[in-house]
């Protein structure tokens, strides 16, 4: 079972180039997860549409698509073809991720014609001579995506995707192309780590890292949108703190020679499809210069690394996360432990 996932900015020719790619893939059948954002329109309150400006920007549809997915594959077998445009890396790493959690391999199509075409058939979809409120909307909506588009493509589809070139083909060369392209292996896999998914509460330990300023190691995941402290789940028999050891060489190449202290440990309630547990954060102390330079990203599971202070940190890590680091950077100035329930010190650990 794999997916094919054809991504490309409005104008691109994903869904009749899919529509085609089905025809010639055996085995293979197409999932449009805009039918997910048109069922969203039916189920969720006016309020809550409302407060987004994209139906990707709702959880619940990341998740949908994600599940519908898996489902789909399960029922049918084979390859799923699915025609959608995805520009925020954070939303590819939590769908792609969560395909790969399933053990589901995604390979990854970008349709590329030149801006000079995407704008042209933008400008050129059919309009009523007198056109509604919605129809005005979308082309406005065509236009509006073409300039995240342009930033996407300079920042991180052209190393992550399979670029297809479309200016001069039409939608059956173009999935002739990428089905010739599937088949022989020139669109691999992403490499993407495939961590199971949870399917109870689970005890995780994380590592507070420290430069020479004192700012904050943070790493970010392939697999799951945001920022994150170097760590991981706690294996079946495994002391945590050891856990956080082997996660931060695992991550990032460094060998703590000491066992770190606990700095918090933080209930994380339930919320699905996530079990939630416990988090604990231990201090792995002041990294100098020359070994934080050599910090390493072994592997497909981290894209990137960077010290930060706590107020950048705010900016980047989940709000109950950055709650977690808050309070641990509190315990580690007053050399005593905190004891949290999501994000929260319980009666009378902040006094």
């Amino acid at each position: 079972m794999t997916v094919v996932w054809i991504n490309g900015a409005f104008g691109a020719g994903k869904s009749t180039t899919a529509r085609e790619l089905i025809e010639l893939i055996p085995n293979s059948s197409l999932f449009d997860p805009e039918v997910i954002g048109a069922g969203l329109a039916h189920l969720l309150p006016p309020k809550r549409l409302a407060e987004v400006g994209d139906f990707q920007d709702l959880p619940i549809w990341r998740r949908l698509v994600i599940d519908t997915a898996a489902a789909m594959l399960a029922e049918l077998g084979g390859t799923l073809v699915v025609p959608m445009t995805l520009l925020r890396q954070e939303y590819r790493d939590e769908i792609f991720g969560g395909l790969a959690a399933r053990r589901i391999p995604v390979r990854h199509v970008l349709l590329a014609p030149a801006e000079t075409i995407r704008r042209a058939r933008a400008a050129g979809r059919q309009v009523p001579p007198d056109p509604l409120d919605g129809e005005i909307r979308q082309r406005r909506w065509a236009y509006d995506r073409i300039e995240p588009y342009r930033s996407a493509l300079a920042s991180w589809l052209t190393t992550d995707a399979h670029l297809v070139d479309t200016s001069a083909l039409t939608p059956y060369e173009t999935a002739v192309r990428i089905a010739e392209a599937v088949s022989s292996g020139v669109v691999a896999p992403c490499d993407i780590v495939q961590s199971a998914e949870p399917t109870a509460e689970t005890l995780a330990a994380g590592v507070l890292l420290f430069d020479e300023h004192d700012r904050v190691l943070l790493v970010d995941p392939t697999y799951k949108p945001g920022w994150e402290f170097p760590g991981g789940v706690v294996e079946r028999g495994e002391a945590p703190a050891r856990a956080g050891i082997r996660e931060v060489a695992e991550e990032t190449g460094i060998r703590l020679a000491t066992v770190p202290r606990l700095l918090v440990v933080d209930w994380e309630r339930p919320a699905p499809p996530g079990y939630g547990g416990l988090r604990l954060l231990f201090d792995g102390g002041r990294l100098a210069p020359a070994e934080a330079s050599r910090v390493l990203l072994p592997g497909p599971e981290l894209r990137a690394w960077r010290f930060a202070t706590e107020r950048e940190a705010a900016d980047m890590l989940p709000p109950v996360r950055y709650e977690r680091l808050r309070w641990a950077l509190r315990a580690r100035e007053r050399g005593a432990a905190f004891y949290l329930e999501a994000g929260v010190p319980v009666a009378g650990e902040a006094a």
